[in-house]
């Protein structure tokens, strides 16, 4: 175990311990949002969305605000990041803003909640929709979802670049996917544009805004990772330029093919409809073009759950890995393989992780509300800690601002409250084994401190 040895830091904010290699530019940690964002939430989730919503306007604006309150996550998150260019992201904001403590729960919940929590979504997602195909049971779909995390784990223990080379290819091949979809169902036609019309007329249906906040749950998860490059800054080049830019630009994109993508689901699909299909991405291209289009858009499904199951388990064992450089992680996780350059003891743990996680929570729908309400936590506490630092640390270098301080993190950090009030509502099992998860982090935590000393 590595011993902690305060937490000084370089003249830019890193950790000299690190020994990961900056090899990331703006396109790799651009293309890292992407993949870690679109992956099968946008075509499996928005089900769940108009399940809760009656109206398309209110679906849309779903997908929207959604993607509006991650934007405004991503500014504090740039000012942190470009600040502290460290691997693990809130880990360390929240160790150097607050306490050693509050740095170790956070990056506790995030590791094996959040990171851990979303490889297990990913990899039951790819096994169920696998399984049926190739004539697999529950059990089945079980095997391939575990399949999938070791083999995606391995690809991942034997080289940083191989790893990020792959990932700028799913980055450009979702895109492209993407926008060849939406273009072609403008072009052919066989939808219904009536349905994308507003509907604010006295006596149409309206949702409860706790509704709201619950449709708001897959929403968030969809928008899953678009923080993903602040938990490699360690590894990027100029992380004070370019880890903003990252950012803004792979949310960007991500926003704007959700929408567009939405848009589309509802062209092809009555809403009632679209509230009953399990991929809204094959029952759109179906409608719009026929079987063999709605076979070829579930393919596209499975490979981009893939892509983004391999950007999320390059991403998170960064996290054990910064924790472990403080002492405060097992296994030998601040390792680096001596060939590979990678975190591989880390990778090895978050597989563990997640396996045990498929096993326990088997269903994708629950693993995904275990998941986001930590999320919120998480980056509740992230933009909490962004006060704190401008009043603590006033002169501290700051290479980038977080745009509309202190009014829109503000508003995120209300917007998000609001959502884990309306999941502990709706989702009270999975928000409690939430809560448990951190509340255990604390017994941990002082285990290790005193094993450090």
């Amino acid at each position: 175990m590595a011993v902690t040895a305060g937490f000084d830091t370089d003249a830019h904010g890193a950790d000299p311990r690190d020994r990961l290699a900056r090899e990331l530019g703006t396109f790799d940690a651009t293309m890292l949002v992407v993949s870690s964002v679109i992956g099968s939430g946008i075509f499996l989730t928005p089900a769940a969305v108009a399940a809760l919503l009656p109206r398309p306007d209110l679906v849309l604006a779903a997908w929207l605000v959604g993607g509006l309150l991650s934007l405004a996550g991503a500014l504090a998150n740039a000012e942190l990041g470009a600040m502290y260019p460290r691997a693990g992201g809130d880990y360390a904001y929240l160790r150097e803003g607050w306490h050693p403590a509050a740095g170790f729960l956070v990056g506790w919940l995030s590791f094996f909640v959040i990171y851990a929590g979303t490889v297990a979504s990913l990899a039951a997602a790819f096994g169920e929709a696998v399984a049926p195909h190739v004539g697999l049971g529950s059990t089945g779909a079980l095997a391939l979802a575990v399949a999938a995390t070791v083999g995606t784990s391995a690809v991942n223990y034997v080289g940083v670049r191989r790893g990020v080379q792959v990932n700028n290819l799913g980055g450009w091949l979702k895109l492209g996917g993407t926008a060849l979809f939406v273009g072609a169902a403008l072009v052919a036609g066989g939808g219904d544009a009536g349905r994308l019309r507003p509907l604010a007329a006295d006596g149409a249906p309206s949702a409860p805004l706790a509704a709201f906040g619950l449709a708001l749950s897959p929403v968030l998860f969809t928008y899953l990772g678009w923080n993903a490059p602040v938990y490699v800054a360690s590894e990027i080049r100029d992380p004070a330029r370019t880890l903003p830019r990252a950012l803004f630009l792979g949310l960007g994109l991500c926003l704007l093919a959700y929408m567009a993508l939405n848009a589309v689901y509802l062209y092809a699909l009555p809403l009632a409809a679209l509230a009953v299909e399990p991929n809204a991405g094959a029952a759109a291209a179906h409608a719009l073009f026929g079987a063999a289009a709605g076979r070829l858009m579930g393919v596209f499904v499975v490979g981009s759950i893939l892509g983004t199951l391999h950007a999320t388990i390059l991403v998170g064992p960064r996290i054990a890995y910064a924790m472990a450089l403080d002492g405060l992680f097992v296994g030998g996780a601040h390792e680096v393989h001596p060939e590979y350059r990678t975190p591989h003891r880390a990778i090895v743990v978050q597989a563990l992780a997640a396996v045990a996680l498929l096993v326990v929570l088997r269903r994708f729908p629950s693993v995904l509300d275990y998941t986001t309400f930590a999320i919120v936590l998480a980056t509740m506490a992230d933009t909490a800690v962004l006060y704190r630092l401008r009043r603590r640390r006033p002169a501290l270098r700051r290479p980038y601002r977080a745009w509309g301080y202190p009014w829109v993190p503000a508003l995120y950090l209300v917007a998000n409250g609001g959502v884990a009030l309306a999941m502990l509502v709706g989702r009270p099992l999975e928000c409690a084994i939430g809560l448990g998860v951190l509340l255990a982090g604390w017994p941990f935590y002082a285990w290790l401190r005193a094993s450090a000393r």
